[in-house]
């Protein structure tokens, strides 16, 4: 079953639909690549696209092990390289829930965080740079 469908609507910019639910989200290109940095850019995407599945499988793990991480935030910063132009570092900062958390639900945590699939997707070329704070 597809996934997606992706239109270029002009002005460096497409507008992909999920199929199974039918939201969407613009992209756009960059101000330093020729765009109006108006939306989130592709890599801007895939950059957070790591963070949103490392909360995700954190909210799973934490629903298995009976933890509550509700209102766990991540920041994430985008580092590009040139020749060729590509993603080098992706940078994800977690703000934690003051839950007292034990070494056991840490580990449990960052451990689902680091091995989520987005993050064993990227090429190993790309530094994940990943900072829990609780």
């Amino acid at each position: 079953m597809e996934t997606s469908k992706i239109v270029y609507t002009g002005g460096l910019r497409t507008e992909a639909t999920h199929l199974q639910s039918g939201k969407t989200i613009i992209s756009d290109a960059p101000t330093d690549n020729y765009g109006k940095g108006e939306a989130f850019s592709p890599t801007d995407l895939l950059a957070t696209s790591l963070g949103s599945c490392m909360l995700t499988t954190m909210g799973i793990a934490s629903q298995t092990h009976n933890m509550n991480i509700k209102g766990a935030k991540a920041r994430v910063t985008k580092v590009m390289a040139a020749n060729p132009r590509r993603v080098s570092e992706v940078h994800v900062e977690f703000e934690m829930p003051k839950n007292n958390y034990s070494d056991k639900e840490k580990s449990i945590l960052e451990n689902t965080a680091l091995t989520c699939p987005v993050a064993k997707s990227l090429h190993p070329g790309i530094i994940q740079k990943v900072i829990f704070n609780y």
